[in-house]
């Protein structure tokens, strides 16, 4: 039986997909559900470009972190308001690292059952280099995962 379920969330079309199928889930095993967004710091300036990176400075990182939460609130808030959750226990969660390394590291902290998560498509490039977040956490993902297109 199903007690926790993770859904991460970044405000895509798929993200909200999986959030409503997580809530159809959590209303039939009454599982709490846990909403991460997780905020992700920009590389360094000119890292991407192949130029020697430019490092941001700490009035530029309290900038973004204040865009980040605010970005953050939103994103959640959207999901919230897509889908019904009246009667399923819901927790937020808003994190800052790489994505596919947050979502594996809360899915363990939590001790959740499964993680339901959209698929978002890469470009083919982009896919076949670096893979897409959801194929990195469900291959390497402690519990069930459930990808939703």
């Amino acid at each position: 039986m199903t007690h926790a379920i993770l859904v991460p969330l970044d405000g895509s079309e798929h993200a909200e997909k999986a959030l409503s199928v997580a809530a159809q889930l959590a209303h039939s095993a009454t599982a709490t559900l846990h909403l991460l967004h997780v905020s992700e710091y920009p590389d360094d300036i000119g890292i991407l470009a192949g130029a020697p990176g430019v490092p941001f400075t700490e009035e530029r990182r309290a900038q973004l972190a204040e865009r980040m939460r605010r970005d953050a609130e939103k994103v959640l808030a959207q999901a919230r308001g897509s889908v019904s959750l009246d009667g399923v226990v819901v927790e937020e969660h808003v994190r800052e690292g790489r994505p596919n390394e947050v979502i594996l590291a809360e899915a363990k902290a939590l001790g959740v059952d499964t993680i339901v998560m959209g698929s978002r498509g890469m470009s083919n490039l982009q896919g076949m280099l670096l893979g897409s977040v959801s194929h990195k956490v469900s291959h390497a993902a402690p519990c069930t995962v459930i990808t939703v297109t």
